[in-house]
């Protein structure tokens, strides 16, 4: 089996290059689902975060009102270490437990983990056979945030100001896709890529 590491700034592309790896047959883990499970309703995540930030943080139907809880650690930088002391682990948690299941299934499969925050968070302490970095321009990524997601410049500027550089991604990378281009372009890429993953199997 192998491990892929996907990582990228914020509408980078790294979905539409996951996607596509799974189509050739990659098993796709997505961090962002791992991070929606690791406080599902009954998980113990959830119950630690209740725990630290009390039951405000709930909706009636006992599910977690993010906008709530974002709005608890926003501008507190204690408050969000507290919680991401609680998500991290059960995220990397859940994520070993989906390794372990798709090697009892598939012993030579390749694992495609896409991780926005690899370079930023322990993820990046996993023992990787390969990691590849979805890049774009700022601006690029900018205009992208503010027609698919509705964000404004500023917005936009400040939650790519959060992240890692691409100097930082770049420098664990062992491939990097450029997906500044067209989706064609950047599809084209990712088949490359799957090639030579398989060359290298």
């Amino acid at each position: 089996m192998r491990l892929i590491g996907l990582t990228g700034g914020i509408a980078a592309g790294k979905s539409t290059i996951g996607r596509r790896l799974a189509q050739h047959g990659a098993i796709r883990i997505d961090a962002d689902d791992l991070a929606r499970d690791a406080v599902a309703p009954g998980s113990p995540g959830l119950a630690r975060v209740v725990q630290r930030f009390g039951s405000g943080v709930l909706r009636a139907d006992a599910t977690l009102d993010r906008a709530a809880l974002g709005a608890r650690v926003f501008g507190d930088a204690a408050a969000l270490g507290e919680l991401n002391a609680i998500v991290h682990p059960e995220v990397r948690r859940l994520f070993r437990e989906r390794v372990e299941r798709a090697r009892a299934e598939d012993p030579d499969a390749i694992v495609v983990y896409e991780v926005p925050l690899l370079v930023e968070t322990a993820a990046r302490d996993e023992p990787w056979d390969h990691i590849v970095v979805a890049e774009a321009d700022a601006d690029t990524r900018i205009a992208r945030m503010m027609s698919l997601r509705g964000m404004s410049e500023d917005a936009a500027r400040q939650r790519i100001s959060q992240q890692a550089s691409d100097e930082e991604r770049r420098a664990v990378a062992d491939v990097v896709i450029d997906t500044s281009g067209t989706e064609a372009e950047t599809l084209e890429q990712a088949d490359r890529l799957w090639r030579q993953l398989l060359s290298l199997g």
